[in-house]
């Protein structure tokens, strides 16, 4: 998920769960940004202690619901524009509502299950929190490396059968 920092510009993130790319073709509408127009920006790796990521029943992407005895490690933004931070409210459409947030920076980051984690200070945030039906969550733990491996390609358009679809 993505947290967002105070209105610097923003953040999402239990593995990185917005991923650059995925970031800069939702902001930029590329996975490669011009250097001017990412220039701001600061990403880097945080935790969100008190809430759980899901898989969302039958989609591609996750949801954070609050959960007291679990983490989901994210990634930090800091620089988003106003007008980025419109482009992510549009992307999460109304399954979703931004929220302020306190979460950690990692200054090393560990394992999958946050072993070897080593965490810096609390930057208060925001990120964007599942308020849809609970029916349409899976209790089951949403999978970051499943998603980059099998399905970030359709998402920031470098999968060929994808691309192939489009043409």
């Amino acid at each position: 998920m993505a947290f967002n920092s105070t209105r610097q510009p923003a953040l999402r993130d239990s593995r990185p769960q917005m991923a650059p790319p995925v970031l800069y073709r939702v902001c930029y509408g590329t996975i490669l940004p011009e250097s001017w127009q990412i220039q701001g920006l600061s990403v880097r790796p945080a935790m969100l202690h008190g809430y759980r990521r899901r898989r969302v029943k039958r989609c591609d992407y996750p949801a954070i619901t609050e959960a007291w005895n679990s983490s989901v490690r994210g990634t930090l933004v800091t620089g988003l524009t106003d007008a980025d931070i419109w482009r992510l409210d549009v992307f999460e459409g109304d399954q979703y509502k931004r929220v302020k947030v306190h979460v950690t920076a990692l200054q090393k980051v560990g394992d999958d299950h946050g072993d070897g984690n080593v965490e810096g200070g609390d930057v208060e945030a925001e990120t964007y929190v599942w308020i849809d039906e609970e029916a349409g969550l899976e209790d089951a733990e949403w999978d970051f490396a499943e998603f980059k491996r099998e399905k970030m390609g359709r998402w920031v358009g470098t999968d060929e059968e994808y691309e192939g679809e489009s043409s």
